[in-house]
């Protein structure tokens, strides 16, 4: 057999392992409930989960707890369904977190809590539709 083609499987079977391990991956978005079946059906891959952080009748953001030491905090989502949970983020609250319009987070649910190992922000456009109407 030719090196050419030695290489060429090489390159294919790389190809293919690669391709199957982003699909395993992949996920798509669900609630808090869905999550939690799936927490609860043994599923060991990472959930997403999208919503807003909660906020009173006034606009304000409620239920943001940091720890002493500003390394960790918690707060209050509501996800796509308006089900409440509160989330726990292991690392320093992400810039503008507050400002953010939706929320995503990626982790799992332990003792009746949602762990995030990831935030995703979705932040206000800095251009609003009345500014763009000249």
């Amino acid at each position: 057999m030719k090196k050419s083609h030695i290489l060429a499987i090489v390159v294919v079977a790389i190809a293919i392992m690669v391709i199957m391990s982003t699909a395993t991956d992949a996920s798509t978005y669900v609630t808090f409930e869905e999550a939690r079946e799936l927490s609860e059906g043994g599923n060991s891959k990472k959930i997403h989960v999208v919503g807003t952080l909660k906020k009173n009748e006034l606009g304000d953001i409620q239920g943001i707890e940091t720890s002493p030491d500003q390394l960790a905090f918690k707060f209050l989502m509501v996800d796509q369904m308006n089900q409440e949970q509160e989330v726990i983020y292991p690392n320093p609250m992400p810039t503008d977190f507050v400002r953010s319009e939706q929320v995503v987070v990626v982790g799992a649910y332990q003792d009746g809590v949602f762990l995030a190992d990831k935030i995703l922000l979705k932040c206000p456009s800095k251009y609003n539709e009345e500014e763009l109407k000249v």
